[in-house]
């Protein structure tokens, strides 16, 4: 062990503390729980209170991977495994927050009700990415976590510094397809703005003394929440099933 250890600390309780780093960069990061609106406090004790859970069960793991390892390096490795784990999870938050910027930008929304919280988002999005979070929790985002966190000790023991390419990679792809799965998100309000322009064109061209910017700002509001209405069910289902997914099966896309 490293000298910067104290002499009084036990090999579970620093395999504990440990756990404890892992998880907490995790929490810092996770959907729902990470926001920047909660307080610090509430996360500590949510970091808490996982690793009491999670401890027991990667222990024997986490004490064989700890044998003969540098504490300091070994808790340096944990805290970047849990960011990089978190970071993959809070992909899934952008998701949410760039399908709502594209659908309020695609609707003339973005400037309704002005913007709200701690990120610059429009009010659709805010709305969107809310309503995300929200199902998460009564789903079991929680539960679903610590399943993750333990598959995570599968893929990256404790103390073991993970293949910067392969990180790299799997950061890359996932980001990619994070985008891929905004723009899936927002296509219904993509497609509606696109009509919308369409048939103004159309109008236009047949009218040219019809104001129809004063005629189609109301109508494009009007559908987009009414589009909002009956579309983000699907889109919550959607993204759940995608999040859930990647917490479930406990592996990296």
């Amino acid at each position: 062990m490293s000298s910067l250890v104290p002499e009084f600390w036990t090999p579970y309780e620093l395999s504990f503390i440990l756990v404890l780093f892992r998880v907490a960069a995790l929490v810092s990061l996770l959907p729902a729980l990470g926001e920047a609106s909660i307080p610090a406090r509430v996360k500590l004790v949510m970091s808490v209170c996982m690793s009491l859970i999670v401890f027991p069960i990667v222990h024997d793991v986490s004490q064989n991977s700890l044998a003969g390892a540098n504490w300091l390096s070994a808790a340096i490795a944990e805290v970047g495994i849990g960011l990089w784990f978190g970071f993959m999870l809070r992909v899934f938050v952008f998701c949410l927050q760039i399908a709502g910027s594209i659908a309020a930008q695609s609707t003339s929304l973005s400037q309704i009700l002005g913007s709200a919280g701690a990120e610059p988002l429009p009010a659709l999005g805010h709305v969107i990415t809310m309503a995300g979070m929200t199902l998460a929790l009564s789903l079991g985002l929680h539960v679903s976590a610590v399943q993750y966190l333990i598959g995570s000790y599968t893929i990256l023991p404790t103390g073991q510094l993970p293949d910067i390419s392969t990180i790299s990679e799997a950061g890359v792809a996932q980001i990619a397809w994070g985008f891929q799965l905004a723009f899936s998100l927002a296509a219904p309000f993509f497609i509606l703005s696109l009509l919308y322009n369409l048939t103004l064109g159309v109008i236009n061209r047949a009218m040219p003394q019809l104001m129809v910017a004063f005629v189609g700002a109301p109508v494009i509001t009007a559908g987009a929440l009414v589009l909002l209405a009956i579309s983000i069910p699907v889109i919550l289902k959607t993204w759940a099933g995608a999040l859930f997914g990647l917490l479930n099966s406990g592996v990296i896309n």
